[in-house]
């Protein structure tokens, strides 16, 4: 992997202001990732029960709707198969620690990726395993929403952090340089839906999971551009951080990876107005 600058706070602060400068005075933004993104919010009020157990029927009936808004077919097999193939390989990349991926989410999406064809000897885990990942056509990325204390946002852009090879590289300051994992040879183009389980969130960072912080969202955010989702992730967590205090509480380290995923990486867009957020479902308490 080549050596990478950092995206520090001063740039941080300095692009946000250009790109505010640009969108008064009719300017093309900053990102040459892409133009625009769209992002699903989507919740059931009764994904969780009173004790957070997931129904997991209420699940399917949500994975399956995501699926179809995201693609726009009109059958959850139809969907699946636009994304992936029979003879794909397919990777699975649920998140391990610190608020996990519920298994019923990654059970979920394995399931009906069988049942659109795909052979189960082809749906692999490839969570951390690079020679895994390096045999897979295609990956979806399953990660858990959370604040994270070692680079601020925990959710998507870091979801991959264990392709680096070398995750310590990736913390506090130098987690601006996550995006940079999204670009690796073995990773590259092979993400076909980022899917979060957001059914219960972590706001605060670790490195124990606090139940203080943790509530019932009972909601999936997905797309298929990885800092858009994480853009929206990140306004969830930050809302609810801010409600939690009564006063604005940001994260620490700050979330420079999202910024720096789509100005220096270009993995996605990472600018709220070029991001269609269409939302579906349970509305209380939305957080956007």
């Amino acid at each position: 992997m080549s050596k990478t600058s950092v995206f520090t706070r001063r740039d941080f602060l300095r692009s946000t202001t250009a790109a505010a400068t640009l969108a008064a005075t009719g300017s093309p933004l900053l990102s040459a990732a892409a133009t625009t993104a769209s992002v699903l919010v989507i919740r059931d009020q009764k994904a969780m029960l009173d004790d957070y157990a997931v129904d997991a029927e209420v699940l399917k009936k949500m994975v399956s709707a995501t699926v179809m808004r995201v693609t726009g077919e009109k059958t959850p097999k139809a969907a699946w198969l636009s994304l992936v193939k029979p003879t794909d390989i397919v990777g699975l990349v649920p998140t391990p620690h610190l608020n996990p991926t519920h298994p019923e989410v990654v059970a979920t999406v394995r399931e009906q990726l069988r049942e659109a064809g795909i052979p189960d000897a082809n749906i692999r885990d490839a969570q951390g395993n690079n020679d895994v990942v390096e045999r897979c056509t295609a990956l979806i990325s399953l990660p858990g929403l959370k604040a994270h204390w070692l680079t601020g946002i925990g959710t998507v852009l870091k979801n991959y952090i264990m392709f680096s090879g070398r995750p310590s590289s990736y913390h506090n300051e130098d987690s601006s340089k996550l995006g940079e994992i999204w670009n690796l040879p073995h990773v590259k183009g092979k993400t076909k839906l980022i899917l979060v389980d957001a059914l219960r969130p972590l706001c605060d960072k670790g490195p124990q999971p606090d139940p203080r912080y943790m509530w019932p969202y009972k909601g999936l955010i997905a797309g298929t551009d990885p800092v858009a989702v994480e853009r929206i992730c990140l306004k969830v967590i930050t809302a609810k951080r801010h409600a939690l205090r009564g006063e604005t509480w940001l994260l620490s380290p700050p979330p420079f990876c999202i910024e720096a995923a789509d100005k220096q990486f270009h993995a996605g867009v990472s600018d709220l107005k070029r991001i269609t957020v269409e939302t579906a479902g349970w509305t209380q308490d939305l957080l956007l």
